[in-house]
């Protein structure tokens, strides 16, 4: 049993179960019943799947009135009601490909064969019911609590998108989904913002406040959309397949999703499902995943239903940004330059496609901000491949002799006490020098953004380090076969592939080689910058303050930074020793300048390219690089999973590329 599967005492279960269908229903209230919203959809999700897994576990313990049981939320006052002619169903949810394949072995069991799909986009918007009588629209519906909706019929006749008759006189009763463009959204926030009022949290929240205006005419001023995916009754009888389903509706004047697909096996299903999670937020509207049905009319039919939804059907999300979870443990990570990072240590949770179990605290002020604690429930937020960060503390799961946090006076890897650095937020250890700090810089030396010496990573160095091979940078390069062969489990081979692969880094750029010293607050960026201003080690060893301040970027604070590292004894020691076994390449002129004058930004996972390679490829051009978007920003280079800079590119009206096209840019 997995660590995300672990199973807890009933007694825990109980008072868990307890407390997460408080929070789900007084969440899901603001959301379906109030139109308002104080987490994030995601969020609420991870709290539902906790839940479902707990009762899972113990279904003697599963309530009539648990929010596992139900469909939708309630109807709201003032709109009249309308008892559905078919029940509305929600899909369930598939979180990984794990469950995916689940969802397939079922379904071939219960069917006898092996079945086709079709899959669509699910649109993150509002459900809507539509019903036609001789080709005229007579009713409109919200889903409501999947028997009874709210009947919408004046507003919906405001979508442009909704025909009023159909291209033929039949009756149907119709699915789809109410959605509201990207820039809709943002025009609408504006307006609201200019006239003192409060923002709207998320598209979804404005379809379905918009559909619920009793004047129709603001409904109309918000130019709402709407895509139907589902011919449920008809007084023709209905195609045989999901495909001609669609095929049908568009026919009849409806207006589709073109991105539907059929995947005559679950391998195309995945592989539908990784290429909308690229893709999705170039779309004009919000997609939170897709939509796995049966093609089969037949095998739907056979396949039925359970007490809330389709056994034909799944939703397969693309990976949540944020799920909750529950700290277990605050420790301290001492860095290169004995900075003191709390890091938290958390119940294992399916986050962004992946399983996270730590996330950064930052620093003793954020500790406060949040008032987190050993033991609360946390929303965790991972955007792309950025860390996992804390967003909020759930304070209702929070026990009664829960107490804050204290931040400690000493640490053990510091080898004593801490200190606050003067002017800033971060603490770092009094004794400069501890095994912790110089393990960590030996591991930065040798890591992708230094020497990159493959094989060489932080288990390997403090493997080197205790047992006394390695202290400083150079003992790297003085490493011999007998020395390592000395190490437990480090088979003949093993040592020789390491050693050449420390041989082969003899010769290193100026540029890596000032990033490898981790002089205080000089990161890959600054040591470009350093390195194509000096050209030279030796210039740059002998620059003055004022002559370091001239970069574009460099305060006197980082200037004398550097310019007191390179006066210390010890470091000019350091230095020649190193140099001693390495060579610094010569800085020459790039030949191709395509990309000068031009600022990038990068974020996501690109698909064949690292980001070393895409940086690199970017200053050979003559381009440059920063790590924030802003309006001087000319590209943002953009790959799988992208982060927050990808909506802020997009605010700011920043051109945004895939690897393709910057293939194409530095061609």
């Amino acid at each position: 049993m997995s660590d995300l599967e672990r199973k807890i005492s009933k007694k825990s279960a109980k008072e868990r179960i307890k407390v997460l269908r408080e929070v789900i229903n007084y969440h899901r209230h603001l959301y379906h019943v109030l139109d308002q919203q104080e987490i994030s959809d995601q969020a609420l999700d991870s709290l539902k799947f906790e839940l479902k897994n707990l009762e899972d576990q113990w279904p003697d313990l599963i309530t009539p009135d648990s929010p596992t049981q139900r469909v939708a939320g309630q109807v709201l006052t003032g709109f009249k009601k309308v008892k559905h002619q078919i029940p509305q169903w929600s899909f369930d949810d598939a979180f990984s490909i794990a469950d995916l394949n689940k969802f397939d072995l079922r379904l071939k069991k219960l069917l006898g064969h092996n079945p086709d799909y079709v899959c669509e986009l699910k649109i993150d918007g509002l459900k809507v019911v539509l019903t036609y009588d001789q080709g005229l629209l007579v009713q409109a519906a919200t889903r409501g609590d999947g028997e009874i909706g709210e009947d919408v019929t004046a507003n919906i006749k405001t979508i442009q998108a909704i025909p009023l008759r159909l291209t033929k006189a039949v009756s149907v009763v119709v699915e789809g989904e109410i959605w509201l463009a990207k820039k809709e959204f943002e025009r609408i926030n504006k307006e609201r913002a200019k006239a003192g009022e409060a923002l709207f949290a998320n598209p979804r929240n404005v379809a379905a406040g918009t559909i619920r205006q009793l004047d129709s005419q603001v409904v109309a001023s918000r130019r709402l959309d709407c895509f139907v995916y589902d011919l449920v009754k008809a007084d023709f009888p209905l195609p045989t397949n999901q495909a001609e389903e669609l095929t049908r509706l568009k026919s009849l004047g409806f207006k589709i999703n073109q991105h539907w697909q059929k995947a005559p096996d679950l391998k195309k299903v995945i592989t539908y499902w990784q290429t909308w999670q690229a893709r999705a937020k170039t779309l004009e509207y919000w997609v939170d995943g897709i939509v796995i049905k049966v093609n089969s009319r037949a095998d739907q039919i056979k396949l039925g239903y359970t007490g809330k939804a389709p056994r034909f059907a799944i939703a397969f999300k693309f990976p949540a940004e944020q799920a909750t979870t529950i700290i277990e443990e605050i420790i301290f990570q001492v860095g290169r330059t004995g900075v003191i990072t709390p890091v938290a240590c958390l119940k294992p949770v399916l986050i962004a496609g992946s399983t996270v179990s730590r996330a950064t605290l930052h620093n003793e002020d954020e500790i406060k901000r949040l008032d987190v604690r050993v033991g609360d429930t946390v929303i965790i937020q991972k955007a792309g491949d950025i860390i996992p960060d804390i967003v909020s503390v759930l304070p209702e799961f929070r026990s009664k002799q829960s107490r804050p946090f204290v931040w400690p006076k000493t640490l053990a890897e510091c080898g004593g006490p801490i200190e606050r650095v003067p002017g800033q937020v971060a603490w770092r250890c009094v004794g400069r020098d501890s095994f912790a700090q110089q393990k960590r810089r030996l591991a930065y030396f040798a890591s992708k953004s230094a020497f990159d010496i493959a094989g060489l990573g932080p288990k390997m160095i403090d493997l080197l380090f205790e047992n006394n091979l390695v202290a400083r940078f150079d003992d790297i390069f003085r490493l011999k076969k007998g020395d390592l062969l000395v190490l437990p489990r480090l088979a003949e081979k093993s040592a020789e592939k390491l050693l050449t692969a420390i041989d082969s880094r003899r010769q290193v750029s100026l540029a890596r080689f000032i990033t490898a010293l981790s002089i205080d607050n000089v990161g890959e960026e600054t040591a470009i910058d350093l390195a194509e201003h000096f050209l030279t080690l030796a210039k740059l060893r002998q620059a003055t303050i004022s002559d370091l301040e001239t970069l574009s970027g460099v305060g006197t604070v980082l200037a004398q930074s550097i310019y007191h590292w390179f006066r210390n004894s010890a470091n000019q020691t350091l230095v020649d020793r190193l140099l001693d076994q390495v060579t610094i390449l010569k800085i020459t002129s790039p030949a191709n300048l395509k990309l000068k004058g031009q600022t990038f930004v990068l974020t996501g996972t690109l698909p064949i390219l690292s980001r070393e390679e895409a940086k690199t490829l970017i200053r050979q051009a003559g381009g440059e690089i920063s790590s924030t978007v802003s309006a001087k920003t000319n590209f943002l280079l953009a790959g799988l999973e992208p982060g927050s800079k990808y909506q802020t590119a997009q605010k700011l009206g920043v051109k945004i590329i895939d690897e393709k096209a910057f293939r194409r840019l530095i061609a």
